[in-house]
């Protein structure tokens, strides 16, 4: 019988290199921070949350 679907085993080798590569590219991402190479600066980002979060109660107690 033929089927378009790899056999059980290739799957879970893909699976496994997804999952690796994901790792590699988190892995990648921190030590990029850690060097100072982010793009937004942590502050900015906490800052924009703090908006977001203080306009949706804002909403929700002034409404």
């Amino acid at each position: 019988m033929t089927t378009s679907e790899p056999p059980e085993r290739d799957r879970g080798a893909e699976k496994l290199n997804w999952v690796e590569r994901r790792r590699e590219k988190i892995r990648a991402e921190v030590e990029r921070n850690r060097r100072g190479d982010y793009k937004v600066p942590t502050w900015v980002l906490a800052v924009a949350l703090a908006v977001i979060v203080g306009g949706w109660l804002a909403l929700i107690f002034l409404a």
